[in-house]
């Protein structure tokens, strides 16, 4: 692939997420998004074969730009650290990134979209194990405690989008204050 295209499908990529963050995967358009991007249609079915496989190419931009961020926050903490400086970048990564977390749900909603749950939870249940262990807590159901600070976080960023008033870094840090709770030595961290 030549600079140019490689450039051009970073364009329409970018347009995507734009145009499925503003419109919804429903009202987004191949012909919206070439009007948008300054091209034709046929250009666009140049670099993409379909509409999904577009949107397949956004979703992928974006999860990646996120889990980029956030991996590299984690590598620069502590173990103990870990599941705190985790919950904290992503619900900073989606305030920041507004039409990231649209593009994530819009794309997730559609028909056909396939995920495992285990790609969500599965990291941040080994931070937890970390932390637990550097921590010397008792035993902790680390999927458990995962799939429920996840959940937190899509109800912090999800407010955060529907009232800009609400202060999502107070409420990740009192997320990251209920997690420290579960992984205080002595406590027997079964949520």
């Amino acid at each position: 692939m030549t600079l140019t295209e490689q450039a051009r499908r970073a364009q329409l990529i970018a347009v995507t997420i734009e145009q499925v963050a503003a419109k919804g995967y429903a009202g987004t358009t191949l012909a919206g998004i070439a009007t948008a991007a300054g091209i034709t249609k046929a250009a666009v079915f140049y670099h993409f074969e379909s509409k999904d496989s577009l949107i397949d190419a956004a979703y992928t931009h974006v999860i990646t730009v996120l889990t980029d961020e956030v991996a590299a926050e984690i590598q620069s903490a502590e173990a103990v650290d870990g599941p705190a400086v985790y919950t904290r970048s992503m619900i900073r990564h989606f305030h920041d990134h507004p039409q990231h977390t649209r593009m994530i749900v819009e794309a997730a909603n559609r028909d056909g979209f396939r995920h495992d749950p285990e790609t969500r939870w599965g990291p941040l249940a080994q931070l937890i194990d970390a932390a637990a262990q550097a921590r010397g807590a008792a035993a902790v159901d680390a999927r458990t405690l995962a799939i429920i600070t996840g959940g937190a976080i899509d109800a912090i960023v999800s407010e955060g989008l529907h009232d800009p008033t609400f202060d999502t870094v107070r409420a990740a840090t009192r997320l990251t204050d209920l997690i420290d709770t579960a992984l205080a030595p002595g406590t027997d961290a079964h949520p």
